[in-house]
């Protein structure tokens, strides 16, 4: 072992410390957003329950995570998977949905924004939603078998996808846009900063984590 290296073990731990904080962080962030919107927005409840639908396909997929760095298979009828199978979709889908409301708004010409800025945003959305949905899905069907090398080869290709998409989301969130909705007090920049460094952490960890895994020989 190369002094100083880090060990498959320390990554995975570090990977799954950084998924439960983003867990929370999750939480927090949609109780935030909800409390700084007022309960009487109605897009401030989707946005919450948005959150919470986040956090716990975030719960379900680090134990998936947890037990296939450790080369333990999941069989089919497990609940968490079966959980997480049933119910990422239904995130992808609220996501897309908000996210057609908000194309909606930048394609009404309503907004004095401009459309290259909008456009870049609306593709970075797009881009984010669709990764995660297809990091989600990536272990949902490399969970069973942790000997499959092409499964590992496509969890490792969405996760690093994921990971710069993350971090522009986060720019996004954080950058005002003039036109787009005044500029966010420093309390939100810092809560909406910190969610996403964590989101782009959590991805980078979890990548490694799996890259350094053990690849148990096929039965």
């Amino acid at each position: 072992m190369i002094p100083g290296a880090i060990t498959p073990g320390r990554w995975r731990a570090a990977a799954l410390a950084a998924l439960w904080t983003l867990v929370a962080a999750t939480l927090a962030l949609g109780a935030y957003s909800l409390w700084r919107a007022g309960v009487t927005d109605q897009f401030a409840w989707l946005a919450t329950l948005r959150a919470l639908l986040a956090a716990v396909v975030l719960v379900w997929w680090t134990q998936l995570l947890a037990r296939y760095t450790h080369a333990v298979p999941t069989p089919d009828g497990d609940g968490v998977l079966r959980s997480l199978r049933g119910l990422f979709p239904w995130l992808t889908s609220l996501r897309l949905a908000l996210w057609a409301l908000s194309a909606l708004a930048y394609l009404s010409g309503t907004l004095n924004a401009n459309p290259v800025a909008l456009t870049a945003i609306a593709t970075i959305e797009l881009g984010f939603i669709l990764a995660k949905n297809a990091v989600y899905g990536s272990l949902v069907r490399a969970a069973p078998h942790p000997e499959d090398l092409p499964a590992r080869a496509r969890l490792l290709s969405w996760l690093n996808v994921a990971a710069p998409l993350s971090l522009a989301l986060g720019v996004v969130n954080v950058v005002p846009v003039a036109g787009l909705g005044g500029a966010p007090d420093a309390v939100s920049l810092g809560v909406y900063g910190l969610h996403a460094l964590l989101d782009v952490a959590a991805t980078l960890l979890a990548l490694k984590a799996v890259q350094t895994a053990p690849h148990p020989r096929p039965a």
